[in-house]
């Protein structure tokens, strides 16, 4: 049930029982406090993180890669 709505629930009640009633509470607390002085990524320079995206966005987009010809002795299929 991995991925629905049903199997996030069982796992919520798993990760209580494993790990107390006040785990996503805790899980919640630590990613407020571990941001930077600074600011982050989000404070860099605007065209800085621009770029960034733009080759991010490129290499996701790039598609599956294409099977390579084969000859064999000067037929090709």
């Amino acid at each position: 049930m991995s991925g629905t709505k049903a199997g996030g629930l069982k796992a919520a009640v798993t990760n209580r029982k494993l790990h107390g009633e006040d785990f996503y509470r805790r899980i919640g607390r630590k990613g407020g406090c571990v941001s930077t002085p600074t600011g982050g990524f989000a404070s860099m320079d605007r065209n800085k993180v621009r770029e960034c995206g733009r080759k991010g966005g490129t290499i996701s987009r790039r598609g599956k890669a294409k099977p390579k010809v084969s000859t064999y002795k000067g037929f090709s299929w």
